[in-house]
């Protein structure tokens, strides 16, 4: 397993992080949906990725509405995992319950939402604490100086950023750099062969601020796991109940297609070439992958051991190009006269 430092930060993650959309999940809804291990299942995840060298773990206070937090702290204990040996992030934003204020990113829910996922995790601080997307009711600053003093308060030790434009990261890092606030270290966008928006404008922004690019669903909801072709869909799979995140169809089969021969001279899977691809990506410091099962998360970690060569990157490329967007396409083209 490979370390890469995070931004400027100093801190080093595992290449690869684990991801615990699918810890918890006992309903019927979206939860129960990704996954529904309970906390036998969970340990034997969590130790399988610790023996791997995976040393990032991902959660948030919505999934499973704190059952996954939960999991995931008993688990370490269960284990006698030590605390300074994993980086733990979590996120806030989403809605608990139905008191008014159990949404969004005030001060008042963000300090109160923090300190829920401190019980429930069993834990002092988190490394890593995202906002999970946009509050278009509480400015920018407001929510930029709610999490400075979550930091200074010993809650946190980063901050970080999940589903905003670019603008409004940018936005956020002046604000914090005009009043010497801690500023955000990185992004956690959906990022996959198949949907490369960010690509457009927040990969250029995160090299910019030096930005650590954390990309979650990199296998795109199960679709570039292989079970997904023009020919056949494996029975019981995840989109088969939970279509998400969104994607082009047609343009992911020849996407699997292609892969599925890279696969094949590599004598590996198509989920690994679509892991290997993300991590090739510029940018990208660690990639998120979950798994429901010993299995598939020890598929997923063997993915850190393709290389694929230039040519394997062109064949992808040619069937999931990026479109060049306006202003993309006019920058790119007056900025020829400077060559």
């Amino acid at each position: 397993m490979k370390y890469n430092y995070v931004g400027e930060t100093g801190l080093l993650v595992s290449e690869l992080c684990l991801g615990t959309m699918t810890f918890g999940g006992q309903d019927a809804g979206i939860w129960g949906n990704i996954g529904q291990l309970q906390q036998e299942e969970v340990n034997q995840l969590i130790k399988a990725a610790i023996d791997a060298g995976i040393n990032f773990i991902d959660t948030a206070n919505i999934y499973s509405f704190g059952q996954s937090e939960q999991l995931l702290g008993q688990s370490l204990i269960d284990l006698g995992i030590r605390r300074d040996q994993v980086v733990i992030a979590t996120k806030v934003l989403g809605r608990m319950d139905e008191s008014p204020n159990s949404a969004g990113l005030s001060r008042y829910h963000i300090f109160n939402s923090v300190d829920a996922s401190l019980k429930r995790l069993q834990m002092d601080y988190v490394d890593i604490l995202y906002v999970h997307g946009v509050d278009p009711r509480t400015s920018v600053e407001q929510i930029v100086h709610s999490l400075n003093d979550v930091v200074n308060a010993g809650k946190a030790r980063y901050i970080a950023i999940c589903n905003w434009p670019a603008w409004m990261v940018a936005t956020a890092q002046e604000i914090a750099k005009s009043h010497n606030w801690h500023h955000f270290i990185g992004l956690q966008y959906y990022y996959s062969a198949v949907s490369r928006d960010i690509e457009h404008e927040l990969v250029p922004m995160a090299q910019h601020h030096k930005l650590a690019i954390f990309p979650w669903s990199p296998l795109a909801g199960g679709f570039l796991s292989g079970k997904y072709t023009r020919q056949q869909v494996v029975a019981g799979s995840r989109r088969e109940n939970f279509d998400f995140p969104p994607i082009d169809k047609e343009k992911a089969y020849d996407l699997v297609d292609v892969m599925q021969e890279i696969a094949t001279a590599h004598q590996t899977t198509v989920a690994q070439v679509a892991l290997a691809w993300v991590r090739h990506q510029p940018g990208v410091t660690s990639t998120i992958i979950g798994a429901k099962t010993i299995t598939q998360l020890q598929d997923n970690i063997a993915s850190t051991q393709i290389q694929l060569s230039a040519e394997d990157l062109q064949k992808i490329d040619a069937v999931s190009p990026l479109p060049m967007q306006y202003p993309g396409w006019m920058v790119k083209r007056q900025g020829d006269y400077r060559k």
